[in-house]
């Protein structure tokens, strides 16, 4: 399943977490969020987000050294 990345803050949604204190469980898909689901951290609407992996490919978002975090690049 596909994650995607919050533009405004960065968030990462990934479906194998879900968003449990939304009530989102694990397995489910990014298209399948409902239409009044927002990003936790910066409350931010659907249409926000996009998929994470065209972020990889573009260079926009590079893993940091060592620790399994991210940084995204301006």
């Amino acid at each position: 399943m596909k994650k995607y990345i919050c533009i405004p803050c960065g968030y990462i949604y990934d479906p194998e977490t879900g968003d449990p204190d939304s009530g989102i469980e694990p397995g489910t898909p990014f298209e399948e969020l409902p239409a009044d689901w927002r990003c936790p951290i910066c409350f931010a609407a659907k249409e926000d987000f996009e998929a994470f992996e065209e972020w990889l490919r573009a260079g926009f978002v590079v893993p940091d050294a060592g620790d399994g975090g991210m940084t995204v690049k301006a």
